[in-house]
């Protein structure tokens, strides 16, 4: 069965720092790229982070930019979102999500889905 579970959400304060993890299980994760998106209260799903089957040059979102590091543990079939300086439009449930192809930050190029894990910044 094609799976992702993510963990590490919670509440922090404003600046302060979480650190996302995304498990799969199911596929041959080395050959897929591994997206992070967001989707806050009333507002659309956007892209924050997505990497390459490598690791290599990853993608980000304006908005997390020099904030937000992706990485990933292929021997451990695991993506990391770590999230410094963390502010209130943070705020959303995180999801991680797989694809073949190349790395996006267009959640349709995505076929493979978590079940999101809730991240609260607020003093």
């Amino acid at each position: 069965q094609l799976q992702l579970v993510e963990s590490g959400g919670g509440s922090v304060q404003p600046g302060g720092s979480l650190r996302l993890s995304c498990a799969a299980s199911g596929f041959t994760f080395y050959a897929y790229k591994i997206g992070w998106f967001r989707q806050a209260p009333g507002k659309e799903r956007e892209g924050v982070s997505c990497i390459s089957s490598s690791g290599g040059s990853p993608n980000y979102a304006d908005s997390v930019k020099g904030r937000f590091t992706i990485s990933r543990d292929n021997a451990k079939n695991t993506v990391y979102l770590q999230m410094n300086n963390l502010k209130p439009d943070d705020t959303a449930v995180y999801y991680c999500a797989a694809r073949t192809g190349y790395c996006s930050l267009y959640d349709a190029a995505f076929n493979i889905w978590g079940q999101g894990t809730q991240v609260t910044v607020s003093s």
